[in-house]
């Protein structure tokens, strides 16, 4: 009877298949994900960044890191020596012979499926002479040939061969199970029971829960749970925050603390360095004792970022800690942007409690901005280029040139730029240049509009008000060519003169062209000012108090009648003239009003140009249409596709890790100072990005100034603050009975309606004829 039969590998040849896979699974995702990039790649986008960024800090240290990690090396051999077992497993598993064969007597005979007895009986003599061992033959297979023969010739046998495809009739199924019967066996039981227990119910869950207990105490942003909430506190205790105090909230973070983050570090020697430090830096609030800004965890962070933003030289020791401070803050200060936001949020629409002000997170942008650049709030931004040094800034800022920023450096002719960095040498001079010309220039251009509405420019109370920001991002090299070109030569200068006032000449109207047909459909209106104005009578001379004509009203008066002389000798022929032409114009338009046939034709080239105006109407609609459904294309393909957030890297002579070039995009309020929108992080600007700012219209109308802010995350000087005018209408009521909902209620209604409409049409066409 047939039934399942179930038995380990005991021969260990199936394993082998178990374990190929395995390895198989693993090593090939691993390759995939783990293999080091390619090192030359990287070599060369270093290589192509070393005449702008040579002397970064961030630079430096990834020319290091790559010639000293032996990371990748130890990733490959690893990898190389998985897909050794794995190849080595195949190919014993290409070796294995096969055990379980199906069984087919006639395979064995050499004969085809279904051959009569007389064939079979045939092909066993042929193979038995061959095969038996009294003539020379294999025993074993003549075994087979005979067992085989005996299958086939028995009648029980053959039926059986037909139907179940087995001689001995339907037999058991087999499964083998991949794995060596030693797991099974009663004596290794114990120890295959602790392995199981120990991988499934020790490590497994360890394993889980140490990582969703550390994924918990962090944000999406990867930032302490612990820190939002002190950033919030803070914030919400002192709304308006100066830089001082910034900075003793940022570096009061638990990234900084070692019992949160593994990477902080307390070291024996910071109770020599960090004082001297701050009798270096001077007065940085060391007695204030609110915590945890006492903490010494907290005193050395800020200690760290101050001398940092002073340039200062510190130990080998503490430059380290320095490096992971420095790091951390740009991420840190990006959270308490986003924490002020929430706080103005929630604000706004519940009220309570002051919200942050606006120089408070402007502040943080500040603050980054310095971190990146390593530089104080006071400084000049020129600082930010290399081989400037405070004593350097005297040259450019003089009488004669006054050059307080990166844009005053740009503006100056090439001449005038050599003559004032005199203190450079040739190759200084062309190093600043080129980083000067990697630096951004960004221009923004911003469209004001109220989506999903009749009319879009049109601003009422209460509703949505969306701004499109377009920024094209250029260099400053693209400054220096258009300043280059927009200088021509002397001699150039001459010949586009010289090609002007011909163009102007030619430009002149001729008399020919002055006449038109528009001048002959306003001759009626000319000719009633062409008609003769009387003259003016002369005043009488009057005279003083003690009888005495005034001179210069005796002049004046002279003078007066002078010219009324004058005019009447030339008057009445001019007159006539213009008279006259102003007939002819008259019969002119009069005939060309006379080729009218009759009032029907009026009515039509009325009718026409209303058509041609709804035409207008229409095609304007449809353009708006197309365009709304354009920017709707465009915003889901902005929601469906991923751009990547690495832009171009930022010239920073001070920071540790290379950076991206990124922006913060938002409305302010300045005279109230408080946000409109929130700030928009723009990551993805590369050559052209549009953002879209969306806030509500105020609730009173009016007309209101407020400001598009484009600030750098890492850049000083850069920022862009462009003016935006808000004209505020009351809201449209809403009308109860519209006339396109006045739908009669029969079709008799219509009827009656259309028949009383034909005839008042036919008793207008009578009185017409009439």
């Amino acid at each position: 009877m047939a039934g399942q039969q179930f038995q380990y590998d005991d021969s260990g040849n199936t394993f082998f298949y178990f374990l190929t896979s395995f390895v198989g699974l693993i090593v090939i995702p691993a390759t995939y994900y783990l293999w080091p990039r390619d090192q030359n790649a990287e070599q060369l986008r270093l290589k192509s960044l070393r005449r702008v960024h040579g002397r970064c800090l961030w630079y430096r240290l990834r020319l290091m890191k790559s010639q000293q990690s032996i990371v990748p090396t130890l990733k490959k051999a690893a990898l190389l020596f998985g897909w050794a077992v794995f190849l080595l497993l195949a190919y014993k598993v290409s070796k294995l012979d096969r055990e379980y064969q199906e069984y087919n007597p006639y395979e064995v005979l050499s004969l085809d499926p279904g051959a009569s007895v007389s064939e079979i009986k045939k092909q066993y003599r042929v193979l038995s002479l061959k095969f038996h061992p009294d003539k020379g033959g294999d025993e074993a297979t003549f075994m087979r040939i005979a067992k085989a023969y005996a299958a086939l010739t028995n009648e029980q046998s053959r039926k059986n061969m037909e139907l179940w495809g087995n001689p001995d009739g339907p037999g058991a199924t087999s499964f083998g199970i991949a794995l060596p019967a030693w797991i099974v066996d009663s004596k290794n039981s114990m120890l295959v029971l602790l392995v199981y227990g120990l991988a499934f119910m020790v490590i497994l869950p360890v394993v889980v829960g140490t990582w969703w207990y550390r994924s918990i105490r962090y944000s999406g942003d990867q930032i302490l749970i612990n820190t939002t909430q002190l950033f919030m506190h803070f914030m919400y205790k002192t709304p308006n925050m100066n830089m001082k105090r910034l900075a003793m909230v940022l570096t009061a973070a638990f990234e900084f603390d070692p019992r949160s983050n593994k990477e902080a570090t307390i070291r024996p020697t910071d109770n020599i360095e960090v004082p001297q430090l701050i009798r270096e830096l001077g007065n940085i609030n060391v007695k204030k004792k609110e915590p945890p800004f006492c903490y010494p965890y907290s005193l050395k962070a800020r200690v760290l970022v101050l001398a940092h933003l002073a340039r200062m030289d510190v130990s080998e020791e503490l430059d380290e800690d320095q490096r992971f401070v420095v790091r951390k803050s740009p991420p840190l200060l990006q959270e308490m942007i986003n924490v002020g936001c929430q706080l103005t949020m929630m604000a706004n629409s519940r009220g309570g409690f002051h919200a942050p002000r606006l120089v408070t997170i402007e502040n943080c942008m500040k603050l980054t901005q310095m971190c990146v650049q390593g530089l104080q709030e006071s400084k000049s931004p020129l600082l930010q280029l290399p081989h400037f040094e405070e004593e350097h800034l005297r040259y450019c800022i003089s009488k004669k040139y006054k050059v307080r920023s990166l844009q005053d450096l740009v503006s100056l002719k090439d001449s005038d730029r050599r003559s004032m960095l005199r203190f450079l040498g040739e190759e200084k001079y062309d190093e600043v240049m080129s980083v000067l010309g990697s630096f951004p220039h960004i221009t923004m251009d911003t469209k004001l509009q109220v989506l999903d509405d009749e009319d879009s420019n049109n601003i009422t109370a209460g509703s949505i008000v969306t701004v499109t920001v377009t920024l094209t991002r250029k260099r400053m090299v693209d400054m220096f060519e258009k300043e280059q070109d927009s200088t021509p030569c002397p001699g150039e200068e001459v010949a586009t003169t010289e090609e002007a006032q011909a163009d102007a000449s030619k430009a002149k109207t001729k008399v020919w062209q002055n006449k038109s047909k528009g001048a002959k459909k306003t001759a009626k209106s000319k000719k009633k000012k062409l008609t003769k104005k009387k003259p003016t009578p002369v005043p009488a001379k009057t005279k003083q108090a003690n009888g005495n004509v005034a001179g210069n009203e005796v002049v004046a008066a002279a003078a007066a009648a002078v010219t009324a002389a004058a005019a009447a000798t030339t008057t009445p022929a001019a007159v006539k003239e213009e008279e006259d032409e102003a007939s002819d114009k008259g019969s002119e338009s009069d005939e060309g009003e006379a080729t009218k046939d009759s009032p029907s034709e009026r009515d039509e080239d009325s009718d026409k140009q209303s058509d041609t105006e709804v035409d207008e109407i229409a095609g304007d609609d449809e353009e708006e249409w197309e365009a709304l459904q354009q920017s709707i294309q465009r915003r889901e393909r902005a929601l469906l596709e991923t751009k990547s957030k690495v832009t171009h890297p930022v010239y920073s002579l001070y920071f540790p890790e290379e950076k991206q070039e990124w922006w913060w995009l938002y409305i302010a309020d300045r005279r109230d100072q408080t946000l409109v929108s929130v700030p928009y992080h723009v990551c993805t600007l590369q050559d052209t990005e549009e953002v879209e700012l969306k806030f509500p219209a105020p609730s009173k109308t009016g007309n209101y100034q407020y400001s598009v802010i484009l600030r750098s995350d890492s850049y000083l000087g850069l920022d862009q603050i462009k003016p935006l005018k808000l004209e505020v209408h009351e809201a449209k009521a809403m009308m109860d009975n519209h006339p396109q909902w006045d739908i009669p209620d029969t079709e008799e209604e219509d009827e009656e309606q259309e028949d009383s409409d034909g005839i008042e049409e036919s008793e207008d066409d009578d009185e017409d004829n009439d």
